[in-house]
């Protein structure tokens, strides 16, 4: 029996920036769109072009290579034809492949929201949605509040959700917009619907957690019949969330009562490495990765000493729902220590390190790992920097420079016109091929200074990293007080597209910004010798 499809769709740059404190820069909804592409999402929705300069821009070019990349706006106005709509007109010449549209689909939200009739939002979702076909990008349509307007008025949502189907649009998503519908009210609307005349394989869903509810609503749909599955990362969203498609995915792959019926894009090897994407993502947001999230939290596999660590040890499907392996975590048996060593070898055979379980050396970089780990270092976000550590530990890395010294002036003072500035000098001596290097520089601020200092003159490497650019810098504090240990990371870029991440742990932060811009050097020099760089880089 063959399985049904589920489709995919990430809604984490649009809908997961109206998170409370995240705004994404363009360099991170770049970054961002990359991981999900990489990672075998089938929809990438990045924002609203038109709406802020910051999508406008981003849409300016094709984010993806593989997963469609989808535009966000509304319908066209009432009283104004889809041709002189500036809003869809932003969104129909964006470099999207899809286009998302929103339309009320509560009647009460059409009164008082739009102060507009039922007939002219039909007319507007209608002719929206025909523009957008035309045009020859793939058309869908959010309806808004579906469940609590199908409630009010069956009549008038399944009308709006009739004429996005019959005006062309490939799927029809049924928004828990305020989050509150309860997972047996989810699926039987859905199953009226379907038997209304709209097929499963044109609807999705889209809900929010506003109940803590959000991933059994969605699966709800998917039972009853939905075949488009929407959420964000690490469940972000506005108020309570949206589903978080990081629990979702390996639900749906790896529990037999879903995997028994239906499949998605990704591959079981692709599967492996939902637990990184979830930590990379959480530490570009700059915060800690839940401990206790399902599937990739770092206590999700892990078990104290007593009664459960000895069944775990004997057998691990005594306290384990599914393995470990299987989403890219590691078992945690405090009794033991074993735990994670497949793991490790299997992230170093992805980047081209082939060690055996028996070799010391794999064992002492486990050791050293957990002993940087426990001082603050977080290698699940820094790439580059575990395969620097896992390159010096199991075989060598080249010399190209070596830091002699460096320092770091902050000064503040008035200027000649008496206006108040705070000036930022690095100095930086680096040894190249036995001759030493001295650089100095200023910038906007210590490590800005530090960065250019440093590149400044790297010797018979400078043209080596003539394109090698600072994306993106992000600092938290691990304890409190003015002695906190201080965690850096930073993303890097070069000229080929490829990004990668290093980190550096200090008391001193300006310290511990060297460190992670220092393996950026290394790694890009690594990597243009073809001997880093084949994750990081694809």
């Amino acid at each position: 029996m063959s399985k049904e499809r589920i489709y995919l769709f990430d809604t984490t740059l649009r809908d997961g920036q109206q998170t409370p404190g995240i705004d994404f820069s363009l360099e991170d909804k770049i970054a961002v769109s990359s991981l999900l592409d990489n990672f075998g999402i089938d929809y990438v929705e990045g924002g609203y072009p038109g709406a802020n300069p910051t999508d406008t821009a981003f849409f300016a070019k094709k984010r993806t290579g593989h997963a469609a990349f989808v535009a966000f706006g509304m319908t066209k106005r009432a009283g104004v034809s889809a041709s002189n709509d500036p809003g869809l007109a932003a969104l129909i010449q964006s470099q999207a492949d899809a286009v998302c549209l929103v339309a009320k689909s509560w009647d009460y939200h059409v009164k008082v929201a739009l102060n507009s009739t039922n007939e002219d939002n039909l007319t507007s979702i209608r002719e929206s949605v025909e523009a957008v076909v035309q045009s020859g990008k793939e058309a869908l349509l959010d309806c808004e509040h579906f469940f609590d307007g199908y409630k009010a008025n069956p009549e008038y949502a399944t009308a709006c959700a009739r004429t996005a189907y019959d005006a062309g649009a490939r799927w029809v998503v049924l928004c828990d917009t305020n989050g509150g519908a309860q997972p047996g009210e989810i699926a039987e609307i859905v199953r009226t619907l379907i038997a209304a005349g709209i097929p499963g394989d044109h609807l999705g869903i889209h809900a929010h957690n506003d109940t803590g509810q959000a991933v059994a609503n969605s699966l709800a749909a998917v039972e009853a019949g939905v075949r488009q599955v929407q959420g964000t990362l690490n469940g972000i969203g506005e108020r309570c969330g949206n589903a978080n498609l990081i629990t979702l995915i390996p639900t749906l792959a790896l529990k037999p009562y879903y995997a028994e019926r239906f499949e998605t894009a990704l591959s079981k090897d692709k599967l492996k490495e939902i637990t990184a994407l979830s930590h990379a993502f959480d530490e570009m947001l700059n915060r800690s990765p839940g401990t206790q999230s399902p599937y990739v939290g770092a206590s999700a596999f892990a078990t104290k000493a007593g009664i459960h660590a000895s069944a775990i040890l004997k057998d691990p499907r005594t306290y384990e729902h599914v393995t470990p392996e299987s989403v890219g975590n590691y078992r945690k048996v405090m009794v033991s220590d074993q735990g994670g060593k497949s793991n490790f070898v299997d992230a170093l055979a992805r980047r081209g390190i082939m060690v055996s379980k028996d070799d010391p050396k794999l064992d002492r970089l486990i050791e050293i790992v957990k002993e940087r780990e426990a001082t603050g270092y977080a290698y699940e976000g820094a790439d580059a920097s575990f395969e620097l550590l896992a390159h010096r530990t199991l075989g060598r890395v080249p010399d190209f420079f070596e830091v002699v010294s460096f320092r770091v002036m902050v000064e503040r003072r008035f200027d000649a016109r008496g206006e108040l500035r705070t000036v930022s000098e690095a100095v930086v001596k680096i040894m190249v091929d036995g001759s030493e290097h001295m650089s100095v520089a200023e910038g906007h601020g210590p490590v800005n200074a530090l960065d250019i200092a440093m590149r400044k003159d790297l010797g018979t490497y400078q043209a080596e990293i003539a394109d090698l650019e600072l994306a993106d810098y992000k600092v938290r504090i691990l304890n409190g007080g003015t002695e906190a240990i201080t965690r850096v990371l930073i993303e890097s870029s070069d000229g080929t597209g490829a990004r990668w991440w290093t980190v550096g742990v200090s008391d001193n932060i300006i310290d511990a910004s060297f460190q992670a811009l220092q393996d950026s050097i290394v790694y890009k020099l690594m990597k243009n010798r073809d001997l880093a760089g084949r994750v990081a880089a694809e």
